[in-house]
């Protein structure tokens, strides 16, 4: 719905190192302790969205690359890698539709390498398929109303509810990992 506004610049590079890395993780998918991960995405997540130093950088196609195999392979533990991505997008786009533009369209070639690799290696889609057509119309109806709001809220409003957004996401995944350590 946003794709005028997409930073197609780092794309490529994220795309490449997204599939690179989804390609990692469904060889070590079995390896490594989720909480583990887990731990490391959400101190690096709140790290990235309240450093400064973060903030005033503007990532090129490099960190992008890096970025894409980094998240595609703690894509295939994690599940929603999302805010992860999201300080780098966020600094690299000057404007709020072009944040979140660019942030789905990075998302969706992830998502879609980390399907195709769970086919790969043997899970079965069939009894999901119900659930997954839901999801994907909630998740469209929840694109247009989330296009209306975007319009009207001004960029400033918008940086702030993001940074907000992103670090409980981030305190989550801390949350998860303390649970699943300590078992609570």
């Amino acid at each position: 719905l946003l794709r005028k506004k997409i930073l197609f610049s780092i794309v490529p590079a994220f795309v490449f190192g997204s599939l690179i890395g989804a390609v990692l993780g469904g060889f070590l998918h079995f390896g490594l302790e989720t909480w583990v991960l887990q731990l490391i995405l959400g101190i690096f997540v709140l790290y990235a969205t309240w450093s400064p130093g973060f903030k005033s950088s503007r990532p090129g196609p490099l960190r992008f690359l890096c970025a894409g195999g980094f998240s595609g392979l703690v894509t295939m533990f994690v599940g929603a890698t999302g805010p992860l991505v999201a300080p780098f997008v966020k600094a690299a786009c000057n404007e709020k539709q072009q944040v979140v533009s660019t942030h789905a369209m990075l998302m969706t070639f992830q998502h879609g390498f980390k399907v195709l690799a769970f086919g790969v290696i043997g899970f079965g889609f069939g009894p999901y398929i119900p659930l997954l057509v839901g999801l994907i119309g909630f998740g469209m109806f929840g694109t247009l109303v989330g296009r209306m709001v975007l319009k009207k809220l001004p960029e400033n409003v918008f940086r702030i509810i993001f940074q907000t957004v992103i670090s409980l996401l981030a305190i989550r995944l801390l949350y998860s990992a303390a649970s699943s350590f300590f078992k609570f």
